[in-house]
This record gives C-alpha cells, sequence and structure tokens, in this order.
C-alpha cells in the first residue's frame, strides 16, 4: 500500500501544482506553439516517469531503434492504466492518445490531456467517433504522432490474452500513409491491476516493431492492416513472454 499511497499524494501534487503551469503554457501557445508543445511533453514525460520510479516499475524496453524521427501511429495492447505512462515516458516527440471521454470529467487532468493533444473517443456515437478519426488524422498531418489501443477497452483477461483489434483506428494510418508502429506489452497488470488496490514492484516489457507502412502492403494485408498487425503484437508478447519467466 505504500506504493500506492506515494503515487497517489505525487499525482494530486501534480495536478494541483500545475494548474498555473497550464496557465503559463497557455499564454506560451499563444506566441509560440511548438515551444509549448515541447515543454508539455517533457513536463508530463517527467511526472510520468516519477509516477513508474515511485511504483518501482522496472522496463526493459526493445526496439526504439525502430522509432521513426516523423509522426507515426502507435498501435499497443492495453493491460493496464500504467500502459500509458509507460508508453509516454519514451516518446521523443509530440505524441497524443485516444482515450475514453469519461476522462475529461477529471478537469486538470484532461486539460493537460489536452495540451498532449490526447483525444477523447465516445464509443457509443459513430459519427463523433469518426470526428475524433479525422481529428487524429490532421493531426498527423500537423507532424504529431497518435497512439492507440484497438482492442477498446483495457483487457483484463489471461496474461498473455488480447481483445479483437478494431480496425476503425487503423484508417488513421491508411489515410495519411504514416508508418504503424507495433508496440507490445508484458506483465503490465502486474503492476497495480492483479492485487488492487496496492501497487508492487514488476518487471515489464516494452518492444517497439518495425514500422509498417500501409502503401507497402498487399491489397487483402491492406484492407485488413487491424489483423495484421494484431497478429505481430501477439507473436511479440508471446515471445517476450520467456523475459518475464526467466527473472
Amino acid at each position: 500500500m505504500f506504493r500506492f499511497i506515494c503515487v497517489v499524494i505525487f499525482l494530486i501534487t501534480f495536478l494541483i501544482v500545475t494548474i498555473p503551469v497550464l496557465a503559463a503554457e497557455w499564454l506560451i501557445g499563444k506566441f509560440n506553439p511548438k515551444a509549448r508543445d515541447i515543454s508539455s511533453m517533457y513536463i508530463v514525460r517527467w511526472g510520468f516517469r516519477v509516477v513508474l520510479k515511485l511504483a518501482g516499475v522496472q522496463a526493459t524496453v526493445i526496439g526504439e531503434e525502430n522509432v521513426p524521427d516523423g509522426p507515426a501511429l502507435f498501435i499497443g495492447n492495453h493491460r493496464s492504466y500504467f500502459d500509458i505512462l509507460l508508453t509516454y515516458s519514451h516518446c521523443k516527440r509530440p505524441m497524443g492518445f485516444i482515450a475514453k471521454k469519461e476522462m475529461k470529467r477529471y478537469l486538470t487532468l484532461s486539460l493537460w490531456m489536452r495540451r498532449i493533444y490526447c483525444l477523447f473517443l465516445d464509443r457509443e456515437d459513430p459519427k463523433a467517433g469518426l470526428k475524433t478519426i479525422l481529428t487524429a488524422v490532421d493531426y498527423i498531418k500537423q507532424g504529431i504522432s497518435i497512439f492507440v489501443f484497438p482492442e477498446g477497452t483495457r483487457n483484463d483477461g489471461e496474461e498473455l490474452s488480447m481483445l479483437p483489434f478494431k480496425d476503425g483506428a487503423l484508417k488513421i494510418a491508411t489515410k495519411t500513409s504514416c508508418p504503424v508502429i507495433p508496440v507490445s506489452m508484458n506483465n503490465m497488470a502486474q503492476i497495480f491491476e492483479n492485487h488492487l488496490p496496492k501497487i508492487k514492484k514488476t518487471h515489464v516489457v516494452i518492444e517497439y516493431g518495425k514500422p509498417i507502412y500501409p502503401d507497402e502492403l498487399d491489397k487483402d494485408t491492406k484492407r485488413h492492416i487491424g489483423d495484421y498487425v494484431e497478429n505481430i503484437i501477439r507473436e511479440t508478447i508471446h515471445k517476450n513472454a520467456t523475459l518475464i519467466e526467466n527473472q
């Protein structure tokens, strides 16, 4: 429980103390949006790294050389609330996440999420969902990467299981021809979800796969690109399971 208490105290303190920072970031953005974006990225990345440190997360990171210099669509399996913290703490350029609309109710948190280009998806409204996808397409064209969990919700099944991918999110890549980066994460639920409310020191593995360029795929594979990426991530998490078992 000690780690859980430390994480909660830090998050509450961060969200309160950074309210004036948000105001300053807004002012900076009026004159230099690029400087605001970089500043926001570093602040949020620092906060996430502190949380991971307090939680005792030890990460083995594989394939960072596969992350391109330009904007990309990152696709990952979703096992834990810590998935976003882990992936964003390693980002090197502006990147937003597609999150569920319920996150908007947490005012300061949602303001920071918007500041780093997160989008809020209404899974019950197809028209709103399409609008979110088109906004993500526009972000990619502006040079901002997007991270999506196509399972649609956090998977609380067996460790190596995955929920079927929803194809809608992959349209971001097919409409922009940006590279797709498969992101495979192992042992994430062991940090928190497997033993709520305790947070335990945990070794996790994250692997960035080789870029997939939609325009280089054959027509059938491109038509079912969601299944294609899903299979790559499934194979990778099974491969990397041995890195956890050997600890």
